[in-house]
């Protein structure tokens, strides 16, 4: 029995830990105040805003409801072994083994303790310096992507696209829905090398960057409040793709965010407003990682990203000639399959760097 106290004790413990880091009380507290307010009679008044809090409510309570439901069979267990009853130490045995089993499992969360590690990914890819190879790069990653997403059956909503003058993609933007999809896909944010012979000019080797800017979607304004005066939205017409309605009628959307200059440009909606909302949303997730990039408590304090500074940023090279390797510079993972990356395996890549930053 003495053992099995000490164990169940370092499971408490090792609880304690959990419970802070991912701060379940704070979860909870936000989880609750939701509930009550989807019990206000005119909750259903604009069906837009409570689908989006119903969403809330359901994703907190998967997170905090597994940890709340550990802790309390952690608390009756120990009450049990007060007992002291060697007739019974058989059964809480096999009880706390579950217990272990459970929280080894939950363990996995720890590693997204940020507030928006839970919400949707939007991911904004951008060819940088390398020409028609640097846009065909950023549509090998744009796949790759989309690769992953579909691996782990995770919708993918194309938002905005830019095509090449010759091929590959200026730029794109999408939106990943999945558990934890931002947590994960957070790793992926910086610029992106690659080394290969170039398909666009015969046995010159070539290299390339792309940025990938990754941010939390974030639909809810109550999560981010955003003052309007500091807003200048401009309205201008779209020349995107979205059939008639689109080309004949002033439905493109540039939001601009004065205070720090972020600026964000939809086209690809049929409606003025749903171009706004979507601008908005990744304005918020933009100001957010923002945000927490430069350890600001007030949006009033955030300074305009460095530009030049991020594009200096390489977080990872990819070689295919003349030799192969995928080597992630931060936390220093590599593979000699970069077919493999490029085809959508990105757990490798994603678990180091998450294992890195969680050592940090």
């Amino acid at each position: 029995m003495d053992e099995l106290n000490k164990q169940a004790q370092e499971l408490q413990t090792d609880l304690g830990v959990a419970f802070k880091r991912l701060d379940i009380a704070g979860l909870e507290t936000q989880l609750q105040d939701l509930q009550v307010k989807a019990q206000a009679p005119d909750f259903w008044t604009d069906s837009t805003v409570a689908q989006g809090m119903m969403k809330q409510i359901a994703s907190l309570e998967g997170r905090v409801q597994p940890w709340l439901k550990l802790r309390q069979g952690t608390h009756d267990l120990t009450e049990m072994l007060e007992l002291n009853d060697v007739n019974l130490e058989a059964e809480l045995t096999e009880q706390l083994h579950s217990l272990q089993t459970d929280f080894t499992s939950l363990k996995e969360q720890l590693k997204f303790g940020g507030p928006y590690d839970d919400h949707a990914a939007i991911l904004t890819l951008s060819a940088g310096a390398g020409g028609t190879d640097a846009q065909d790069w950023t549509q090998i990653l744009f796949r790759m992507y989309t690769r992953y997403a579909e691996n782990n059956r995770w919708k993918v909503t194309v938002v905005d696209e830019s095509p090449g003058e010759e091929a590959g993609l200026k730029s794109a933007t999408i939106e990943v829905d999945g558990p934890f999809a931002y947590g994960k896909l957070k790793s992926e944010h910086g610029v992106h090398r690659l080394v290969r012979l170039s398909p666009f000019n015969a046995e010159s080797r070539e290299t390339s960057f792309a940025k990938v800017e990754v941010m939390p979607k974030i639909d809810q304004p109550d999560e981010l409040q955003i003052d309007e005066k500091d807003l200048k939205i401009d309205v201008y017409r779209s020349g995107g793709h979205g059939g008639q309605s689109v080309n004949t009628t002033d439905s493109a959307v540039r939001i601009t965010h004065l205070p720090t200059g972020l600026s964000v440009a939809i086209q690809n909606e049929r409606s003025q407003l749903q171009n706004k909302e979507m601008a908005l949303a990744i304005l918020r997730g933009r100001l957010a990682q923002l945000q927490v990039e430069q350890h600001a408590e007030k949006l009033s304090e955030l300074k305009g990203p460095n530009q030049s500074a991020e594009w200096g940023n390489q977080i990872r090279s990819y070689v295919l000639h003349p030799y192969k390797q995928v080597k992630d510079l931060r936390s220093g993972f590599e593979t000699s399959d970069p077919d493999k990356v490029l085809d959508g395996d990105l757990d490798g890549l994603i678990n180091a760097y998450l294992d890195h930053t969680l050592a940090t």
